[in-house]
């Protein structure tokens, strides 16, 4: 049966070791004195490429993001909880501690991007570029990755310490304690309107950040606030700039041989076979059935009731889900590595149209426009082979919504976020825990995950959240 059961923040220099990242191709950083580096374009480079690479830390995009995104909702569980100490099964069943390693890791590693942007933003102006707009996509990209880092970190953990400047001496940030979330939330939409403004239009390489990334970001961030306004014109730009497209096939969306697709608005770049198979993602071995691969975890895998909630004429079930000989479904979105199980080259994605398609969906309905928002809505059914979605009423079609993203965004880290913003995570999984026959109920301290006791006790000015 299935069971639904901070270090002190990295103020590091960019001396920490870079990985490649396909397209990136990013550069190592070695041991240079940070106060002698970052003053030539190639140094510089180097540093940007460099907070690119944080991005693949397991806290961020190689492992727990997308985990904090599902294993907490009705979308994924974990196979075995006792796995890997428990780390996981702590999340599947809402009994997360505040040494577990997966909201400590994620809390270090979010810093630690967020001290490589800021450190490039930093130096950037200071430093001659042979092309002026390459420099000034560059402070866009920073501005996007840092904004990022902190979307996911305001909604893991609620309020956090805002950081925003290089920080050169760590000790000046002891005792200030967390900002408020509606600070956090004012410095992300500020970070994301400058990036709009110095982003091109068109990625400058594959796996960079375009303004269409920027503008479906602060989309989401606008959407999480019950800004429907706002939320519904930056992603109208994504929408009417022309270009992004839903693929026909979707079994070409999260191929390793289509990967930085027209669908594709932003992803975290993964190369295979690299480094003596070290710059892979773990996403497939973690998030495989036990015993099907070498390594296999567990981890993360599709509920068996979301399973058989899917329709088997949607063409989703079999293009985004399997089933072992033992039932258990597994995620197809997760390439296997044709190296070793650990070294995935299949990029992570963040951002994809069809996110956006569903979330003007959502916003439309909210605005009473539920013709328009239907019409989004079966643009998505259509590609997986399902009939349209006649006129509902407004309740009635916010919970078609709410499904469509389930079937269609499955793994991709984006469930359990929803249903903060629906406002309904707590309904929902007493609800599944009562269906499934599991002895779990949560409440309102069960929404946030506990600030990391490391953290704590490095600065006791860091409150720990209610409950833990």
């Amino acid at each position: 049966m299935e069971n639904k059961r901070i270090h002190i923040i990295q103020f590091c220099l960019f001396l920490a070791l870079c990985s490649c990242t396909g397209q990136l191709e990013l550069s190592p950083i070695t041991d240079k004195e940070a106060g002698n580096f970052f003053k030539t374009e190639q140094e510089m480079e180097e540093a940007v490429n460099g907070t690119y690479a944080s991005l693949q830390f397991t806290g961020l995009y190689n492992l727990y993001l997308p985990v904090l995104g599902e294993i907490p909702s009705d979308n994924t569980f974990d196979e075995v909880p006792a796995n890997d100490e428990g780390n996981y099964g702590q999340l599947d069943e809402f009994t997360v501690i505040t040494s577990n390693s997966i909201i400590t890791r994620t809390w270090k590693d979010s810093y630690i991007s967020i001290q490589r942007a800021n450190t490039v933003l930093h130096r950037l102006p200071n430093v001659v570029y042979a092309d002026q707009s390459t420099k000034e996509s560059r402070k866009g990209e920073m501005y996007f990755i840092r904004a990022l880092n902190y979307f996911n970190l305001v909604r893991i953990y609620g309020d956090v310490p805002l950081v925003t400047e290089e920080t050169e001496n760590p000790a000046s940030f002891f005792g200030k304690g967390r900002n408020a979330t509606s600070a956090v939330y004012e410095q992300i939409i500020a970070d994301l309107k400058n990036a709009i403004v110095a982003l091109p239009l068109k990625a400058l390489a594959p796996g960079r950040v375009s303004r269409g990334a920027a503008q479906a970001l602060l989309g989401k961030v606008y959407l999480t606030l019950g800004n429907w306004a706002n939320a519904e014109s930056y992603l109208l730009e994504v929408l009417n700039s022309g270009e992004y497209q839903l693929l026909e096939d979707l079994s070409d969306i999260f191929s390793e041989s289509q990967e930085n697709n027209q669908e594709i608005i932003f992803s975290v770049q993964f190369t295979q076979a690299i480094n003596g198979n070290t710059e892979g993602s773990d996403a497939f071995q973690q998030f495989s059935p036990s015993g099907t691969i070498n390594g296999a975890k567990g981890h993360n895998l599709p509920t068996r009731a979301l399973y058989a909630l899917m329709s088997d004429s949607d063409k989703r079930k079999s293009a985004y889900l399997g089933v072992t000989s033992e039932g258990v479904p597994f995620n197809k979105k997760y390439q296997k590595p044709s190296s070793a199980p650990n070294d995935g080259g299949g990029n992570w994605v963040v951002l994809r149209y069809a996110d956006v398609l569903l979330m003007l969906a959502e916003i439309e309905n909210e605005l009473g426009n539920t013709a328009q928002a239907i019409n989004y809505l079966n643009r998505i059914r259509e590609r997986a082979g399902l009939s349209d979605i006649q006129p509902q009423e407004q309740s009635k079609l916010r919970e078609t919504v709410a499904q469509e993203r389930r079937f269609e965004l499955i793994g991709e880290g984006h469930r359990w976020f929803d249903l903060l913003r629906y406002g309904t995570a707590i309904e929902t999984m007493n609800a599944y825990f009562k269906n499934q026959k599991i002895n779990i109920s949560i409440q309102e301290n069960n929404l946030l995950m506990p600030v990391p006791q490391s953290q704590i006790d490095t600065d006791p000015a860091i409150a720990q959240n209610p409950g833990y």
